[in-house]
């Protein structure tokens, strides 16, 4: 008896997504658990909100200042347990201090009379509910009508991603950031320019993740100006309330939070992807050359309305290129691919010749993709054989792709960008 496509494609995704999540649950959480009862690490609610929320609750509510020492160690104190102690050594090296703008504090302000359990729920909600609209929103960027089955298979695939259910552990403010991002996105490709320009300013709570995006959109917008310039009243309006209200909030936020983000760099010793592959000098040449490839790849697109493909597939790659040079390699950023991932997928699924050294880099970047999934079925099937010992040499597994995947995804996006935009000319020639 044969199956719909679609069924047998949503039961495929439905096992996978599922898949991950007892991966994390059963297998990668009792691993941590283990690792932590080893070495005496504290474990606390390990929440990436709660340094934000209780950051907001005490300034808006108490007037004191989250980036200061103080702050940090109550941070610790509900985050790991208990405060860390230098003299251990193998008590985490993330202080976890309040390394965000100080505007941060106005999304959260909603919710500092609340408990932080409900915060929790609420939260772990809204970006399970943002990741399933993300996909309907980033379809509608790239102009891409997929049926009602197409979408569904995408969501429930977006809800069982490894980075997407990582985010979603951890509540980490990434995922909003980027539930902002294809937000505007859509009002973007709908014309609501202004709307685009604020919620692009909201996004800025996580800097790092947004600046590439906000040159690209800047560029774009003063390419047209008098058909865009409402996108930039909207941007700069929205960023001068945030900037303004944290200055009456917390006079010389800045300062500290330049000091905070030096911190967090010294503690953490964050790496980019290519640094952590390639090493620093030859990873940092790596960056460049993807920063200055891919504005030569998108600078003939400044001037295409946002309602086109071409437009969407920039705004993908731009993401991509955030990805790769975010001195960071946390997998719950690369939720930020799923723009450049959705138009590879409908690139390579319209048929058109494409070489075969590019067909066999589509497929390298298929299976990195799909790798973590390939893994976390494997090891849930086989959960009753993992003994203590062996749990603790195959957890990782999962993220092998973790590195690879980011470069790949990248290149295969600039790659389908530059061709695209090729065929699109040479189409658009005269005939002589």
């Amino acid at each position: 008896m044969k199956h719909p496509p679609f069924v047998v494609g949503f039961v495929l995704a439905v096992v996978a997504s599922a898949s991950t999540w007892f991966y994390v649950d059963r297998i990668l959480r009792a691993q941590q658990i283990a690792d932590a009862a080893v070495h005496s690490r504290p474990r606390g609610n390990l929440s990436d909100l709660y340094p934000r929320w209780l950051g907001a609750r005490e300034l808006l509510r108490h007037g004191r200042n989250p980036y200061s020492a103080e702050i940090t160690h109550e941070i610790q104190q509900g985050y790991y347990g208990r405060p860390l102690d230098p003299a251990r050594p193998d008590d985490p090296k993330d202080q976890q201090g309040f390394a965000y703008p100080a505007y941060v504090v106005f999304l959260l302000a909603p919710t500092v009379d609340l408990s932080f359990d409900a915060v929790q729920i609420g939260f772990r909600w809204l970006l399970v509910g943002l990741a399933a609209v993300s996909v309907l929103l980033w379809l509608r960027v790239l102009g891409w009508r997929a049926s009602l089955g197409t979408a569904l298979i995408f969501i429930v695939l977006m809800l069982g991603w490894l980075p997407m259910v990582q985010g979603i552990k951890l509540q980490q403010l990434s995922l909003l950031v980027a539930g902002l991002l294809a937000a505007c996105g859509a009002c973007l490709a709908g014309g609501w320019l202004v709307c685009a320009g604020g919620l692009l300013a909201l996004a800025t709570i996580k800097p790092q993740l947004t600046w590439p995006l906000v040159l690209w959109l800047l560029l774009w917008a003063v390419s047209e100006w008098r058909l865009r310039r409402r996108f930039v009243f909207g941007f700069g309006l929205v960023m001068l309330l945030l900037l303004g209200g944290a200055q009456l909030v917390l006079p010389g936020w800045l300062r500290m939070f330049i000091a905070a983000i030096g911190q967090y760099h010294r503690y953490t010793q964050n790496q980019s992807v290519p640094d952590w592959l390639f090493g620093s000098i030859a990873g940092r040449t790596l960056e460049a050359l993807s920063v200055f490839v891919c504005a030569i790849c998108v600078w003939p697109l400044r001037r295409e309305p946002a309602t086109s493909q071409a437009f969407g597939r920039a705004l993908g790659l731009v993401l991509a290129l955030t990805v790769v040079i975010v001195p960071m390699f946390a997998p719950y950023n690369q939720v930020l691919l799923a723009p450049a991932i959705l138009a590879l997928v409908r690139s390579e699924s319209s048929g058109d010749p494409v070489l075969p050294a590019i067909r066999l880099a589509r497929a390298v970047g298929g299976i990195l993709l799909v790798w973590p999934w390939i893994a976390t079925v494997g090891l849930s099937l086989t959960l009753v054989w993992l003994t203590p010992a062996l749990r603790q040499r195959v957890w990782p597994v999962p993220f092998y792709s973790n590195f690879m995947m980011p470069v790949f995804i990248f290149g295969l996006a600039l790659q389908n960008a530059w061709t695209t935009q090729s065929r699109s000319l040479r189409d658009s020639a005269p005939a002589e």
